[in-house]
């Protein structure tokens, strides 16, 4: 049966690639974006999918462009099954720069603004068309900068937030029949990653290439884990993509199953009973 879900800077990178999963599965997609050309790009690529596109245009710096996206939302979709959150704010030159945070332009620390804060907004404005159907499904995109150094405090303050963030949320939502869960993707094999020449790719990383995710892959085992029986105990956790598609029996589009950094950059941390409030 197919959903309406939305999923959040989706003009790009996994969120674009998530965009196309969902479209395969033959939901309506909802996608947010600025640029209104590229979201027109976006929602032609949903439909060579077989989905059915909702463009939406929204800074998620501004409540009331959100606001009027999920107002949208309501009016053209009805109800909403998934929310995706993966918009960020990311300068990955920036990010990937040596040197310590404070030699670092300040702007990095907008990705607490948009990619922490902006899940709580998207998240707040999109609980109330789950509710009432009394299911729905919070996928907040993390990562395993969470628990361990990933381009520095800027950006592991965003994914942490976001996993505890979600933690709590899934203590609210539980009455409702909600569940809000992080997703920990591995590295993603973004649309910009396979468009650049061979020979502009330093040797050590072409070598870890083959090894990287299709963005596809995340939005399929999102819809695996909303298809789950057992989805509600696993929410207000933060879940790792590649296990899950090890759950659901989801390989990569090259059928390679991708890869879980468990071992080495770091686990999880379990919540407190996140779905009572109780403690241990």
């Amino acid at each position: 049966m197919s959903c309406n879900v939305v999923v959040t800077g989706a003009t790009r990178g996994l969120g674009r690639g998530i965009a196309r999963a969902f479209a395969s599965c033959g939901a309506m997609v909802g996608v947010t974006g600025r640029d209104a050309s590229a979201l027109a790009d976006v929602c032609t690529e949903i439909e060579a999918h077989g989905g059915k596109p909702l463009a939406l245009e929204c800074d998620h710096r501004d409540d009331g462009a959100v606001a009027a996206a999920f107002a949208r939302v309501r009016d053209e979709m009805g109800h909403l099954d998934i929310l995706v959150n993966n918009a960020a704010a990311v300068y990955g030159q920036d990010l990937i720069a040596p040197g310590p945070f404070w030699e670092k332009p300040l702007r990095l620390a907008e990705m607490i603004e948009v990619g922490l804060r902006s899940n709580y907004v998207a998240a707040w404005y999109a609980v109330p068309l789950m509710a009432a159907a009394g299911k729905g499904l919070i996928a907040s995109i993390s990562f395993y900068g969470a628990v361990s150094y990933f381009h520095g405090p800027a950006y592991g303050a965003a994914k942490a937030g976001t996993d505890k963030m979600t933690a709590d949320m899934a203590a609210d939502l539980a009455p409702y029949g909600v569940a809000a869960v992080s997703i920990w993707p591995g590295f993603i094999l973004t649309d910009a990653v396979r468009a650049m020449p061979p020979e502009m790719i330093p040797d050590d990383l072409r070598a870890m290439l083959p090894t990287w995710e299709t963005p596809e892959f995340t939005g399929l085992v999102i819809d695996a884990l909303y298809r789950d029986p057992e989805l509600m105990p696993l929410s207000g956790q933060a879940l790792i993509g590649a296990e899950l598609g090890i759950r659901y029996g989801i390989a990569d589009n090259d059928g390679k199953q991708p890869i879980s950094y468990r071992a080495s950059m770091g686990a999880p941390r379990m919540p407190n009973s996140a779905a009572t409030g109780e403690q241990p």
